[in-house]
């Protein structure tokens, strides 16, 4: 295994970078682990400086910085500054507001005496991160925990070395110390290693499932806390809608969100029979006008995947659920390279392969329903729960569906709404825990009870 771009758009291959020797990955554990003193004496304020010059680096080399994304995974370039921008507000938003979330609760001790609860780092924590979102991914996991006093290992994707290395770069000239921002550059059979190592306090993963039970067991055995955001399927209710245009616009956005190649991005339809053809046709109509082409180009939907095996990966998976019976309505479910077209299917039995997988790239699949209940059931048949979108008129419904759901996150009449302060995860095998938010920084904090004699109960000094 080596480290190494390769552009999916054009081919290009950039210089290869070995992993760490055995000798490399033990001095780059030391550092982390003796930088939680450092760091850890830095004042809150200092370290929120710190997320705050982050933020501002972050903003004035965007342009740089989303052409590290395009070359390593092939977003179009628009979309990558947009991660850039979110990147930005998520350093900023722990910088300005996180503090809060980090100060003592004094509980009301039932013994007279003063009992506080102060939050406190563990230590140094591992990060596995993922190749389609490489700043986003890392900001969400760094910046809180940064800013708790925690120290970061981050083990970047094979086909991310330039933006791991550009947020070491930016994140030491922000002020942070030698050490509290550490890549681990090794490969994933080498992790458990780093995963048994006791001066590693936790483990965060994003990720497929199946590296997440990997990772998760692992994090099991030697008794770390573990966060996990794996893979989803996310269901996109219509039962009710005020402007359809504006529900195929959401749909449509959430569907080609990273070329459709984000986890909490809407995969499956499930439309009220009276609304199905209607947005179904308009969405059709959409989707196949969406341009597919160089991610440098201006109005490009969708980019190439992020590797041609990615794509060659899809297609498979395409031809399956067409063996199995589901129906092409837009696409021939092949790919050219790296590149695959927006494909919708449909007629697709539930509770078969097909409808239980998730499909990483531009592909929709469709089901009609009679009712609420049957909307919900078929929303919650499937292994993942992470993300769901609900378009209703009736308030009340949007209330009772949510409820209903069982999936980590219930966004009604709107996508693409994530923000710094909303909570990101999931539940069943989408994973655990939760990002962004005040949720966030709790993760991997020691709650710490300090009881001790009221104030009054004191001897006085003499």
């Amino acid at each position: 295994m080596v480290y190494r771009v390769v552009n999916p758009a054009t081919g290009e291959q950039g210089e290869a970078l070995a992993p760490l020797s055995d000798e490399q990955l033990e001095q780059v554990i030391a550092r982390a682990h003796a930088a939680r003193e450092t760091l850890g004496a830095l004042s809150l304020e200092e370290r929120s400086a710190m997320l705050r010059r982050a933020a501002d680096l972050h903003e004035e080399r965007q342009d740089e910085l989303a052409e590290i994304i395009v070359r390593e995974m092939g977003k179009p370039k628009w979309q990558a500054l947009g991660e850039i921008g979110f990147v930005v507000l998520i350093y900023r938003y722990y910088g300005e507001e996180g503090a809060q979330f980090l100060a003592d609760e004094v509980i009301d001790s039932k013994r007279g005496r003063t009992a506080i609860v102060r939050p406190t780092p563990l230590g140094a924590l591992l990060g596995i991160m993922p190749w389609n979102f490489p700043f986003y991914q890392v900001a969400r996991f760094a910046a809180p925990n940064l800013l708790a006093g925690n120290t970061v290992l981050l083990k970047p994707a094979s086909q991310c070395p330039e933006s791991a290395a550009a947020i070491g770069d930016i994140l030491r000239e922000a002020g942070f110390p030698e050490g509290a921002y550490e890549n681990l550059f090794v490969e994933s059979a080498r992790i458990e290693r780093v995963i048994a190592d006791p001066r590693v306090r936790g483990v965060s993963l994003t990720g497929s499932e199946a590296a997440g039970r990997a990772v998760g067991s692992l994090a099991g055995k030697h008794l770390k806390p573990v966060v996990l955001e794996l893979g989803g399927s996310d269901p996109f209710i219509v039962l009710s809608v005020d402007d359809m245009a504006d529900a195929v616009t959401a749909a449509l956005n959430s569907r080609l969100h990273n070329s459709g190649q984000a986890c909490n991005g809407a995969k499956r339809f499930i439309v009220i029979d009276e609304l199905y053809d209607q947005f179904k046709e308009a969405f059709v109509a959409a989707l196949a006008a969406a341009p597919v082409g160089d991610p440098h180009t201006d109005g490009v939907r969708v980019g190439p995947m992020s590797s041609v095996a990615a794509a060659e990966e899809l297609t498979q998976q395409v031809a399956r659920a067409v063996d199995g019976g589901a129906r092409l309505v837009l696409g021939d479910g092949s790919s050219d390279g790296a590149f695959f077209g927006t494909t919708v299917l449909e007629e697709i039995a539930v509770g078969s392969e097909t409808s239980q997988e998730e499909f990483f790239g531009p592909v929709a699949q469709f089901y009609r329903v009679s009712s609420e209940d049957e909307a919900v059931a078929l929303a919650n048949d499937i292994p993942f729960g992470l993300g769901s979108y609900l378009f209703t008129t009736d308030r009340d419904q949007a209330f009772r569906v949510a409820d209903r759901l069982d999936t980590g996150m219930v966004y009604v009449n709107e996508s693409l709404a994530d923000s710094p302060e909303l909570p990101f995860g999931g539940t069943k095998a989408s994973g655990f825990g939760r990002e962004l938010g005040r949720y966030a920084i709790s993760e991997f904090l020691n709650q710490k009870l300090i009881h001790l004699p009221s104030e009054a109960d004191w001897p006085v000094a003499k």
